[in-house]
This record gives structure tokens, C-alpha cells and sequence, in this order.
């Protein structure tokens, strides 16, 4: 319990800070007193932040972006995991399940420079090629709980299935993949949060600042916030904000499908 407390207050406090400040006045926000409430309260750190970032234009990039992730990470870990999972008896497939989970352990800084030079090359460095990497960069851990999901699930289901003329694939959409929802959700929101919150490949792989994500927008700006605070917590609000809405909305979903993952598996 005191652990749980301990956890809450260090994503509490932060986050109450970061509401106060956005909504203070510049004078507010350099007084000194961050824990104070705003007094009164101001959304022209919003309006500077919107004007100054041209924050539609990011904002619709960034949507764009984590959206193709999504359903990109969702569909191609459903179907590949399906296929393992059917055909584990199988060394190719067996094998091919050790090779994806093998990549979770090469972050993004490592093979850098090869993916900025080959997305170059095909004429990929920019929100396309970035959505492109985010779901090579997913699949691994997507197909890592789709696999232990779809262990759960009665292959009496499918010999039935076909046993009515179904073919594999009618198989796998109108009766597998309906029931691949709960970690459909959970692959879902874990390539969100993941995308949404990138730096690091957005940055390397767009060339055309007007096409940068939120985050990369906030770092080209951050020498112009450093000396307005409410300016600079109010742009750092905006853009959290969507991942906190998705989270606190889907966070049920998270646990379910993991947790149904890690025991039927």
C-alpha cells in the first residue's frame, strides 16, 4: 500500500504542477511558488503555445503518424502471430518467433544511422517511413501477446470453422480475430503510447520540419519557452494530453489482456 501511495504521488505531483503552471500568467509562473494554484487563471500560455508550435499542423501529423501505428502494429502482429501460433510444430515458424522476440532487444539508437540512409534512399524520411519503423519496432512485443493469447484459444473452434467450409482466412477474420479483441486493445494502446510520446525517430527520419510530430516540434521551440514557463507547460499539456485521455479511458483493457495473456498462454 505505502508503495502504491509512494508511486501515485510521484506521477501526481508532477502532473498537478504541470496543469498549475500551464494555466498561470507569465508573471505567475516565475514568482517562484510552483505548488501554488493559478490566481487567476490564464490561457494565454495555450494561445502562445497553439500560435507559436502551429500546433494543428503538428497535432494532425502526430495523429496520422500513431494511427498508422496502431492499426499497422495490430494487424500485421494478429496475422503473423496466427500464423506461428498454427504452424508451431513447424522449425520455420518456430524460429521465425525467436528471431522477432531476439529484435526487442535492439533499441532504435543502435541501427539509427542504416534506417535514416536506407529510409533516405526510398524516399521514406518522412511521416510515412517514421509509421513505417514505429510497427517494425512493435511487432516484436505485439506478436510476443498475440501468441501467448492465441494459445488460449480452442483449436476445436477452427476445425469446426472449417469443418463448414470456412478457408483459412474467412477463419482467421470472422471467428479469430473478433476474439483477439481484449489483446487487440491492449497491442493497440501500447503501440499508441509508444508512438505518440517518440522523439528520438521522428527527429532522425523526417527531413521537412513543417512535418515533425508534437514532441520534436516542442524541442525545436524549447530555447523560446525556456524563459516562459507557462508558455512551456501549457505546450508540454497539450500534447500529454491525448496519451493521458487514452490511457485512463483503455487503462482496464491494459490489464485485462495482459493479465488473460500471462494465464491462458
Amino acid at each position: 500500500m505505502i508503495v502504491l501511495l509512494l508511486s501515485a504521488i510521484t506521477v501526481v505531483i508532477p502532473l498537478y504542477v504541470t496543469i498549475s503552471m500551464a494555466f498561470k500568467t507569465q508573471a505567475q509562473a516565475v514568482d517562484g511558488n510552483a505548488f501554488s494554484l493559478p490566481a487567476p487563471f490564464s490561457i494565454d500560455g495555450f494561445v502562445t503555445a497553439w500560435n507559436l508550435t502551429n500546433f494543428p499542423a503538428a497535432f494532425g501529423v502526430s495523429v496520422v503518424v500513431t494511427a498508422g501505428t496502431v492499426i499497422g502494429t495490430v494487424l500485421l502482429g494478429a496475422l503473423a502471430s496466427y500464423a506461428i501460433s498454427r504452424n508451431w510444430d513447424f522449425k520455420r515458424f518456430r524460429w521465425s518467433f525467436f528471431y522477432l522476440l531476439a529484435a526487442m532487444f535492439i533499441p532504435f539508437p543502435v541501427v539509427a544511422l542504416p534506417q535514416i540512409q536506407l529510409t533516405g534512399l526510398l524516399g521514406l524520411d518522412n511521416p510515412v517511413g517514421v509509421t513505417i519503423l514505429h510497427i517494425m519496432f512493435q511487432l516484436s512485443f505485439s506478436i510476443l501477446l498475440f501468441t501467448a493469447f492465441l494459445r488460449s484459444i480452442p483449436a476445436e473452434l477452427e476445425e469446426s470453422a472449417r469443418l463448414d467450409g470456412a478457408t483459412t482466412w474467412q477463419t482467421f477474420w470472422q471467428l479469430i480475430f473478433p476474439l483477439l479483441a481484449p489483446m487487440s486493445a491492449t497491442v493497440g494502446i501500447f503501440a499508441f503510447l509508444a508512438s505518440w510520446n517518440d522523439f528520438m525517430m521522428p527527429s532522425l527520419i523526417t527531413s521537412n520540419p513543417a512535418l515533425q510530430t508534437l514532441p520534436v516540434v516542442q524541442s525545436i521551440f524549447q530555447t523560446q519557452f525556456s524563459n516562459n514557463y507557462n508558455v512551456s507547460f501549457a505546450s508540454y499539456l497539450m500534447a500529454m494530453a491525448p496519451a493521458i485521455i487514452v490511457y485512463l479511458f483503455t487503462q482496464r483493457w491494459v490489464m485485462e489482456g495482459v493479465t488473460q495473456g500471462a494465464v491462458k498462454g
